[in-house]
């Protein structure tokens, strides 16, 4: 017997659906609630706002990621971050039309984008975390930047990747990643680093390609 579907779960879906009928500009709470079949005031202790909504689509793409545990110790530190970011695109793959919509007009919400950034770099540390990538202090830091960098380069890659199989998505965030050790490997160091260690190290930084 399958669990009933939650409130928060129809409001959601509810408004990933609209998003996609009309655009994540034009959708308001109160038709969220009116297509979920949700009272208004239900909604509002849910989601006060849109930016609580979308701050509710990233902790669900964070709990499907985290849901198939740490990757993988054996493999190299850019093979297992590779791994653990497509997670995340497989994640928003199965809700791609509203999630495409809401990408698209996103640039235009300023006040949700604020709010969205610290809570994607808290997406960020558990995806460097769960890949065995040490987040802790200055380091960490900058490694939380730079994954930030090549997540939006892939991001955009992604929302215009059209392939069964997110053939464009993952290149592009190979390129990315690959980029971005190179670039670490040119950085001043102190030692010589191998290409495996490169996401260890406290220098590193990513490509800067144009954000989505």
């Amino acid at each position: 017997m399958t669990e009933p579907e939650s409130v928060t779960d129809r409001l959601t879906e509810a408004a990933l659906t609209l998003a996609d009928e009309r655009g994540w500009q034009a959708l308001a709470m109160v038709d969220v609630a009116k297509r979920a079949d949700v009272p208004l005031l239900d909604c509002y202790r849910i989601f006060p706002d849109k930016a609580a909504l979308l701050c509710r689509l990233l902790a669900a793409t964070d709990e499907a990621v985290l849901r198939d545990g740490a990757a993988d110790p054996e493999e190299a530190p850019r093979d297992r971050l590779f791994d653990v970011v497509m997670r995340r695109f497989d994640a928003l793959q199965a809700r791609r039309p509203g999630t495409v919509a809401i990408l698209r007009d996103l640039p235009f919400d300023p006040a949700s984008v604020a709010r969205l950034l610290p809570r994607l770099a808290r997406s960020l540390v558990w995806v460097l975390e769960s890949a065995g990538v040490s987040t802790i202090g200055l380091p960490g830091a900058l490694r939380v930047k730079g994954l930030g960098v090549v997540y939006l380069y892939a991001l955009r890659a992604w929302i215009d990747d059209d392939t069964p199989d997110m053939a464009r998505t993952m290149a592009a965030l190979d390129r990315a990643l690959r980029n971005a050790e190179r670039l670490a490997r040119r950085l001043p160091s102190g030692r010589q680093h191998a290409e495996d260690d490169s996401w260890h190290r406290a220098d590193i930084e990513s490509p800067a390609p144009p954000s989505p």
